[in-house]
């Protein structure tokens, strides 16, 4: 098994870019049929969501929008539970059809700062996660697109960090067993 290090901490291979590719692909064509003729605007959740926006915005065959928000919840490996909003959202409106794209939904933290910022400005929005760990979720929103449902181990690349390493890794690789 392919193994790296990430700053201090021991990876091994989880998911390789070509799978992480195909199922983006699906997932866009998933979106695509869902919106049923109406222009989806997505909104990227920074950081760790860029490579997956990237790769489904080109992957999506039709038109759509693009606007990006940058929240943060993670301390290291561990959700801190505390969102701090970044970078607000300004360029959404509420006849559009709004896709919150997020690289990972575990505790579902970042989707209840979502929820209330959309809430004020009466935002209705649907979310696709490219991973989701449903054991760690505390949330009662579903998710309305899911790329892969994963256990709750931490996971590190494609766009996925820990402690701001590894964003750039092609593949996703998982904390390395002993």
């Amino acid at each position: 098994m392919k193994k790296l290090r990430v700053h201090d901490l021991d990876f091994e291979i989880y998911l390789e870019e070509d799978t992480l590719k195909e199922r983006v692909a699906v997932m866009a064509h998933d979106i695509f049929v869902e919106m049923n003729g109406k222009t989806p605007h997505f909104v990227a959740i920074l950081n760790g969501s860029f490579v997956f926006a990237s790769d489904l915005l080109r992957a999506y065959p039709g038109d759509c929008k693009i606007s990006f928000v940058k929240l943060s919840s993670y301390d290291g490996m561990v959700s801190t539970g505390k969102v701090r909003e970044l970078i607000g959202l300004k360029d959404v409106s509420k006849e559009e059809a709004i896709i919150v794209l997020e690289d990972i939904v575990d505790t579902g933290g970042t989707l209840l700062k979502i929820d209330e910022i959309f809430k004020v400005q009466g935002l209705e929005w649907q979310i696709a996660s490219l991973f989701f760990k449903p054991k760690a979720y505390k949330g009662n929103r579903e998710i309305d697109f899911v790329g892969f449902e994963i256990p709750n181990d931490f996971i590190v690349g494609y766009g996925l960090d820990y402690n701001g390493f590894g964003r750039n890794l092609k593949n996703v690789y998982q904390l390395a067993k002993a």
